[in-house]
Formats: structure tokens, C-alpha cells, sequence
């Protein structure tokens, strides 16, 4: 990706410079950075093929219209939140206060939820390509994830944790992601190694859904 890298890159300064501005046109981004119209034409293609900025057409005055770029909200991901610490707060305040037996029937609602909501990424009846459409919509969330069958089962590898924060100190949070993944599968799935306990990511074996017992 073009904004990758320990000092500032091309792209990066133009991410900055479109958060602090709200919106600029290429002169206008070319004038603030001191860098070619072509330089800053080839950046913002880029940052448009990954999603991190859209462009609008704006008028003013007479004459040809122009291209305002503004970052989308993919961008802001790119920037520092507090959103794992916040719900680490909120989750050990809910224990403090409703008690842990509470907190994990409120754990399955929110799995309930989170299945329904994510629901529509996956469609079809065909274990394989439901394992291969939840893979590509875990990637375009951020989470890095690798498919790869073994026999009639197959292994799901996510190398980053959604949750890093919470999981590590409440391991129901796994157990969480664990059922909100069968339910999205339709599948049986078991979560056979955690990054948690110091693996290089989380597996998942993904297999056929017993039938029920008479």
C-alpha cells in the first residue's frame, strides 16, 4: 500500500494534508507540499485504488469545472483511535457492575448481532466459496486473513486480532468471534490456535455442519 513506511511517504503527507484541510484540489496539494502536478496525480490515483480518497466535482465560478480529493472513511483508520481502550473500560465497568454471567449472555447478543449485521457478505450454500467470501471480507476490513483446505475441512488464519485489547485479558472474547463465525459458515468451527497464547495468528478449522440428532 503507498502510505506504508516508518518516515512520512508522498501519500501519507497528502492523507495529512486532506485531514487537516477537509478537502483540496491538485494545485492545492501541489502548492502546500512543494512536488510536480504529475507526482501528486500519481499519489492521489493510488490512494483512489485503495479506497482512502474520493473525489467531487466542484464549481466556481465561471469556467471548467474542478476535482476536490477528501478522505474517505477508510482513511480514518489510518490514524490513532481509542476505540480498543474504550471498550476494554466499558467491558470491565459491565463486569463490575452486571457480573460476569450477565456480560456473557450479553456477549451473545452482540454475537447475534454481529452475525446478522455481516450476514449478507456471504452468500450461497457452498461451504468452500462461503470459507473464500468471509476471508476476502475479513481483508477489506483490515484483517488479514488466508484460506487453505485440508481434505473435506477447511483452515481459516487470521494474523491480526479485530479485538487485541479485550482478548487478551478475556479469552471469551475468542469464544465470541469463534460462534460469530460459525453462525456467518453455517459451519462447524474451532479455534485451534490463538495469537493470544503466542502464535504467529488465530486458526480456525472450518468443516460441514453435523446434523442435529433425532
Amino acid at each position: 500500500m503507498p502510505y506504508l513506511g516508518k518516515e512520512e511517504s508522498p501519500a501519507m503527507a497528502i492523507i495529512h494534508l486532506l485531514q487537516r484541510r477537509g478537502s483540496a484540489t491538485v494545485k492545492e496539494i501541489e502548492a502546500e507540499l512543494g512536488v510536480t502536478t504529475t507526482a501528486v496525480r500519481l499519489q492521489l490515483s493510488a490512494l483512489q485504488a485503495e479506497g482512502l480518497v474520493a473525489a467531487r466535482t466542484v464549481r466556481k465560478g465561471v469556467g471548467r469545472p474542478h476535482y476536490e480529493y477528501f478522505l474517505t472513511e477508510k482513511a480514518s483508520y489510518l490514524f490513532v483511535h481509542y476505540c480498543d481502550e474504550l471498550a476494554l473500560l466499558l467491558y470491565e465497568a459491565l463486569l463490575e457492575d452486571q457480573g460476569p454471567e450477565k456480560v456473557r449472555k450479553l456477549l451473545g447478543r452482540v454475537r447475534d448481532r454481529l452475525a446478522a449485521q455481516y450476514g449478507d457478505q456471504i452468500q450461497g450454500t457452498e461451504l468452500r466459496h462461503r470459507v473464500e467470501q468471509l476471508a476476502a471480507w475479513l481483508d477489506s476490513r483490515g484483517i488479514l486473513t488466508e484460506v487453505e483446505p485440508q481434505d473435506d475441512k477447511f483452515v481459516l488464519r487470521e494474523y491480526n486480532c479485530p479485538y487485541p485489547g479485550l482478548a487478551r485479558q478475556y479469552r471469551e472474547i475468542c469464544e465470541m468471534e469463534q460462534q460469530m463465525i460459525a453462525q456467518l459458515l453455517n459451519a462447524d468451527v474451532s479455534l485451534e490456535r490463538c495469537m493470544m497464547d503466542g502464535n504467529v495468528g488465530c486458526q480456525f478449522t472450518v468443516s460441514h455442519q453435523e446434523p442435529a440428532a433425532e
